[in-house]
This record gives structure tokens, C-alpha cells and sequence, in this order.
């Protein structure tokens, strides 16, 4: 950044910093001056500098603004002309329509930014979700990470609804609506740089193991599902079928997120692991945090083997 350009993007600094720590209105910050400073200037640099003086104060780390507050900023600061960002439309009741699949739940985020940091273990490869929910973790490694092919899934309509149109909202092209998609040679012919995205209807409890297989999966992927003992024993099961259906081809990776809230989850989780024959290590914590999280969340991410 040349010395003049330093100056000016300085100027902006003190101002995001003074009406963060103020918890001012978001239309308050200068959005404008933002805007014209990243297309002159090295975008990444500044913005890093902003979260610096923003929801990475030290002040903010040791008295964290409010998570709707520092969320709906960062909202705001990624639509910024500087890359790709994610747009999602969510509900607000942590329960909706019976699910609660309808909101973004710290794991998703956690496994995004894991994600981010590392694009090797997506690209060029077909990555299936179990419980898609609002599409967070999937549109972030669609955007990040290079996958050749990307299934979201889940079980409620609601859900599924709502899933449709945060990829639609995003910029991604939708396959028609399958339980398996099927590979033929240059489905991305429309966009090389693009995946093939498909949206799947995947209820855990009857789907079966042809149906699974279908997906040809290369990777694995869930965040955020291990909420009540029920589930915990459906995704094993899943999990189960999954790496008894796929022995004619080499075996996935497999990557579950979850929020420790209890230690008996947790252990009832890695019980019934072990019982379905499937060894787990658990991946280190990620360097760089993202996203701001619920005060003291403890997130962890199993590697499966399949």
C-alpha cells in the first residue's frame, strides 16, 4: 500500500474503532469511505485492520459486545467489494416450524473457518452435509474451498426451502432436486470455476445404503447435529451404512463439529462410534478466528474413518 494510501485508509480506522466500542447504529460507520478505499488499496490488508480495531479490540475481548451486534457488523463489513462473502437469510426464533435448523449455530461457523484455513481437503472433491441447515459452512467452502461437486441436505421442508435459497441468494447454480445426484463427465461445463450444487431431501432414519452410495461422496461433513441423544444415534447410523456401502471405492473423510454443551453427548457420540466400528482422532484447533461466537462456546471437530 503505497505511503498516501496508508494515510487515508488510517484515517478510517480510528472512526470504525470509536463507534464499535460505542456499539453506534451500523448506518453511522463510514461505508462510503470504506468502499472507495478498497477499490484503490489492498483490500484484505485493510479490512484485516478493521476487525483489529473492531471485534478483535482488546476491549472487545474482554468485554464482548452483544453476538446479534458484532454479527449483523461483520454482516455489513464482508458485503464490501473484497472477495467473496456469504449472504444468508435465517430466522430469528432459535425454533421455528419445528426445527431448529432454520438458524446458524456456532459449530457451522467453527467448521467454516477450519474450512477456510484448510481448501485442500474440499478441493476438486464431491463433499456431502448432513444437516445442511441454513447453508452457512457449505456456501463458505463452495465460495473458499474448490469442490467439484457439493450435496447440501437435510430432512425439513421448511429447511430445505430456505437452504434453496441461500445458494440461489449466493450466486450458485442448482441442480434440479435429487436424493442422488449422478456424475456424468463435464457437468460444470457451464462454469469450470463453479461446483455442481444439488440440494437433497435426506432423512436419516430411511434412507438406505443404495441411496447413500449414489452420492459417491469424497468427503463427509456435518456441524452442529449431536443436540439430543436421537440424533446422535441416527448420524452413526448414517455414518454406519455410509462406510459399509462404499468399500468399492476409497474411503471418504469424514468431518463432525459439534458445541460441547454436555460431556454425556459427547460421550455418548464416541460410545456409539466405537460400537459401529468407526475409529475417531479429533482435529487441533483452527489459528484464525472468524466469526464471533456465543460467550464461552467450546467447539471441537472429529476426524472420522470410515
Amino acid at each position: 500500500m503505497a505511503p498516501e494510501e496508508s494515510a487515508e485508509a488510517g484515517s478510517l480506522l480510528p472512526s470504525f474503532e470509536r463507534r464499535f466500542l460505542a456499539a453506534r447504529t451500523l448506518r453511522s460507520f463510514p461505508w462510503q469511505s470504506l468502499e472507495e478505499k478498497l477499490r484503490d488499496s489492498s483490500g484484505p490488508e485493510l479490512l484485516l485492520n478493521i476487525l483489529q480495531k473492531t471485534v478483535k479490540h482488546p476491549l472487545c475481548v474482554k468485554h464482548p459486545p452483544s453476538v446479534k451486534y458484532a454479527r449483523c457488523f461483520l454482516s455489513e463489513l464482508i458485503r464490501k467489494p473484497s472477495g467473496d462473502s456469504v449472504t444468508l437469510s435465517e430466522s430469528t426464533a432459535i425454533i421455528s416450524h419445528g426445527t431448529t435448523g432454520l438458524v446458524t449455530w456456532d459449530a457451522a461457523l467453527y467448521l467454516a473457518e477450519w474450512a477456510i484455513e484448510n481448501p485442500a481437503a474440499f478441493a476438486h472433491r464431491t463433499v456431502l452435509e448432513l444437516g445442511s441447515g441454513a447453508g452457512l459452512t457449505g456456501l463458505a467452502i463452495c465460495k473458499t474451498c474448490c469442490p467439484s461437486t457439493y450435496v447440501f441436505s437435510d430432512c425439513h421442508s421448511c429447511v430445505l426451502e430456505q437452504l434453496r435459497g441461500n445458494i440461489l441468494l449466493n450466486g450458485l447454480s442448482l441442480e434440479p432436486d435429487t436424493t442422488a445426484p449422478e456424475r456424468h463427465p463435464g457437468h460444470n461445463a457451464h462454469d469450470a470455476e463453479s461446483p455442481r450444487v444439488t440440494v437433497a431431501q435426506l432423512d436419516w432414519d430411511v434412507v438406505t445404503a443404495p441411496e447413500l452410495a449414489a452420492f459417491r461422496p469424497d468427503v463427509i461433513i456435518a456441524a452442529d447435529v449431536l443436540y439430543c441423544p436421537e440424533t446422535v444415534v441416527s448420524l452413526v447410523r448414517v455414518l454406519q451404512r455410509l462406510s459399509a456401502c462404499l468399500k468399492d471405492q476409497q474411503a471418504p473423510d469424514a468431518y463432525i463439529a459439534f458445541t460441547v454443551r454436555s460431556p454425556e453427548t459427547c460421550w455418548l457420540f464416541t460410545s456409539e462410534l466405537g460400537q459401529a466400528g468407526i475409529p475417531w482422532e479429533a482435529v487441533p484447533h483452527h489459528n484464525q478466528k472468524l466469526f464471533p461466537y456465543e460467550e464461552h462456546s467450546d467447539m471441537a471437530i472429529l476426524k472420522l474413518m470410515l
